[in-house]
């Protein structure tokens, strides 16, 4: 992941302050705005799930991302080719965690749980942040653990439905493994290089990701056919490729690069909620009581442990 250089040449101290605020606005700004279009998704994952498959939903919101993205993917795409080359491995991976893996996942998930449990499962992504930055030698304190506990038993909770002997679905399993991907991806951020530059990466990711894709997509189609082409499974394609990949991508690599993985997605903990309003209006997803217990649970843990990982102050 880019990150802000910190450099020794002397700067104006009446202008740096305007700067890193308005920096941190701008990216909590941004990871905001992915969020909420990230919510839209599973929402749409879930309306297609009775006639787009998995694959082909997933395969085809890359095709409109990549055709949206064009424009200004190709070309600096091209002007970067060496770079792109010379970190391929890298982009592979994060290809396979961000485009090929997480969202066919959450594809699946969609056919067997509702839109309201797929936001409140992924909503504890960001606890494997944190245990990625743990991992990277970071303390995490006694109130983040506490907090990353407290989100672990809401999602537990959630999938076993309250029950000693649960009788978990399908699909929040799923869920769970698209959690694990997305953490990790968003992990991996912090590592790009630095001199790739944000269009470039997101036009070769998605291409990337496309291509591995592409195997699963044609046995999907010769097992269960293609899908049909109405307004119904378009909008739908059109919304996810170009709203939720293209633009919600590029927003949320920025506000990463903005203000880092950790404050990016204590944002990201508002999901949830975003999504359970919209299933809700949307699909007509009922809010039960246990559910709402366990975004409570989900949500406090989620807050608390945000709130016990900010930086040190500068002397």
């Amino acid at each position: 992941m880019a990150v802000l250089d910190r450099t020794r040449t002397p700067v104006d101290p009446s202008a740096a302050p305007g700067r890193a605020a308005g920096g941190l606005g701008a990216g909590l700004a941004l990871a905001a705005l992915a969020t909420l279009v990230w919510s839209g998704s599973f929402v749409t994952s879930r309306a297609l799930h009775d006639s787009v498959p998995p694959v082909q939903h997933a395969f085809w919101r890359w095709i409109v991302a990549i055709v949206a993205l064009a424009p200004f993917g190709m070309r600096a795409a091209w002007r970067q080719r060496a770079l792109l080359r010379r970190h391929l491995g890298y982009l592979a991976l994060a290809s396979l965690l961000g485009v090929t893996v997480y969202n066919t996942l959450v594809n699946q998930a969609g056919l067997t749980t509702s839109a309201g449990n797929m936001g409140m499962i992924m909503a504890a992504s960001p606890v494997l942040m944190a245990l990625y930055e743990r991992l990277g030698g970071a303390r995490l304190g006694a109130r983040r653990v506490t907090g990353t506990l407290l989100a672990c038993a809401g999602v537990v909770l959630l999938v076993s439905h309250g029950s000693p002997t649960p009788d978990v679905a399908p699909g929040d399993l799923w869920v769970v493994a698209a959690a694990l991907c997305f953490g990790s991806y968003s992990a991996l951020l912090r590592r790009r290089p630095r001199e790739i530059g944000g269009v470039a990466f997101l036009f070769a990711t998605f291409v990337l990701g496309a291509l591995m894709l592409l195997p699963a997509y044609a046995v999907s189609v010769a097992a269960q056919g293609g899908f049909e082409v109405r307004a119904g499974t378009v909008g739908p394609l059109l919304y996810v490729g170009v709203v939720s990949s293209a633009v919600a991508f590029f927003a949320w690599n920025k506000a990463i690069a903005l203000v880092g993985a950790a404050r990016a997605g204590g944002v990201y903990y508002l999901q949830p909620v975003c999504v359970a309003l919209l299933s809700h209006a949307v699909l007509g997803e009922a809010m039960g009581r246990s559910q709402v217990l366990c975004m409570a649970l989900i949500l406090a843990g989620v807050v608390l442990a945000s709130a016990a990982g900010k930086a040190p102050r500068r002397r």
